[in-house]
């Protein structure tokens, strides 16, 4: 069973030659133009020990170098990415996606059955049209409900990013920014998700991530029919820019008679109301933490009635939990209530005191076209300068007694004046 670059052994026309890898949308990375370096039988794979060609490529800018870690074979036997060892249809470690679909493939660990369970495999794999998954998965059921609620439906590119350098970790990395490396601080090493491998991945065993996802599926909430009866809506929110009216409606038909669609662009939501309260149970139990559009996973909720928005108006700064939101200090208390009437409250617009004289009220400057009157003391003199019964010419600004005060700014009480600017003493 000799499976070494340099043996010349009929094993050698088992070895793999490939034009493409398979992979996830993740493992790829986001940029459209990519270079990948192929290498013929470059290395063994890490699951059944036979030559494979290798690809190797950079997913993004500030990623690290990625390479496919297992053959073809392995990939299709299982339906995962070639280097992540993720389901290429659910994005989720072999072990949970055979704990919801109810699957236990026991693949052989020694190399003789093992070898003869992977020619086993290959020849189905040529037999099948290559667009369903191979073996007991081929014969599972389509989806899971907790595989819906679980599963990844955009691209994780975070799992790219470059290692961490342990040359910083210790104090001596000289690089700088220059370094490929990440500069950050490790994670605990007594962390379980701080010790994973390949091959418990594949075979579904001791799988960290698969435990932690396992037992979020064990603790994820679920949606309680409301008390109100007459409640047919449902409100589907996180609809983005794409979702459309027919959309929804091709998804939500199949419960029922749907009576109205309201969708609310601006806050991205929608509002449907079905014809029964059955039907609107229904889309509830079939489409909670499950309903994917456009590449997106869409929030929904029961509507909310009448009167239970007018009893959060009454309850105003009470959670749903009943918990009442204590105040934030610092914020401005509440607005004095406007005067009853103009004669109860006369207009004092600068908080002058009551010893000082009235404020000149100025009015808006009138409409262009009409002649406005001069101010007193500026305007022509109504009676002859030499007649007796003229009034006296009022006294110029500066020669006015401190106490007669026109403007606010001329008021002596008030904070900061000074009596050689008022014209006193």
């Amino acid at each position: 069973m000799a499976t070494s670059l340099g043996s010349n052994t009929y094993n050698r026309q088992n070895w793999e030659d490939s034009d493409f890898p398979i992979l996830c949308q993740t493992c790829l990375g986001e940029n459209p133009y990519i270079r990948m370096t192929k290498e013929k039988f470059g290395k063994e794979c890490k699951i059944c020990a036979r030559p494979f060609t290798v690809f190797r490529w950079c997913p993004g800018v500030r990623m690290r170098f990625k390479k496919t870690e297992v053959c073809q074979t392995c990939s299709k036997m299982k339906n995962v990415c070639q280097t992540c060892l993720l389901d290429l249809e659910y994005g989720l470690p072999i072990q949970v996606r055979d704990t919801g679909l109810s699957v236990k493939d026991e693949v052989p660990r020694s190399d003789v059955n093992k070898e003869y369970y992977t020619q086993n495999m290959e020849r189905e794999i040529a037999n099948s049209d290559g667009t369903r998954p191979v073996g007991l998965l081929g014969k599972a059921p389509s989806s899971s409900d907790m595989l819906l609620k679980l599963a990844r439906t955009t691209p994780y590119y975070k799992r790219n990013r470059p290692h961490i350098c342990s040359f910083w970790v210790k104090g001596e990395c000289k690089r700088g920014e220059e370094c490929p490396y990440r500069h950050e601080k490790p994670t605990d090493p007594d962390d379980p998700l701080a010790d994973q491998n390949i091959k418990d991945r594949f075979y579904g065993v001791n799988d960290p991530v698969a435990d932690k996802l396992l037992k979020r599926a064990t603790t994820m909430p679920r949606l309680d029919l409301p008390e109100d009866k007459t409640i047919t809506t449902l409100y589907i929110g996180g609809l983005g820019e794409n979702v459309t009216d027919s959309e929804l409606r091709n998804h939500f038909y199949q419960f029922g008679e749907i009576r109205t669609i309201t969708i609310v662009q601006r806050q991205q939501c929608a509002f449907i109301q079905f014809a029964t309260r059955q039907a609107a149970e229904t889309a509830a139990e079939k489409s909670f933490n499950k309903l994917i559009i456009n590449g997106r996973r869409l929030n929904v909720k029961w509507g909310r009635s009448q009167a239970s928005r007018g009893k959060e108006r009454e309850n105003d700064g009470v959670t749903e939990s009943g918990i009442r939101l204590e105040p934030v200090p610092g914020l401005p208390g509440a607005l004095p209530p406007p005067p009853v009437s103009d004669e109860d409250s006369p207009a004092n617009y600068f908080n002058l005191g009551p010893t000082s004289s009235p404020v000149i009220n100025m009015g808006l400057p009138p409409p262009p076209g009409v002649a406005m009157p001069p101010p007193p003391g500026f305007g022509p003199p109504m009676f002859h300068a030499m007649d007796h019964m003229a009034p006296p010419m009022p006294p110029p600004m500066a020669m006015r007694p401190p106490g007669q005060v026109h403007y606010p700014s001329q008021d002596p009480q008030r904070m900061g004046a000074h009596a050689s600017r008022l014209g006193g003493p």
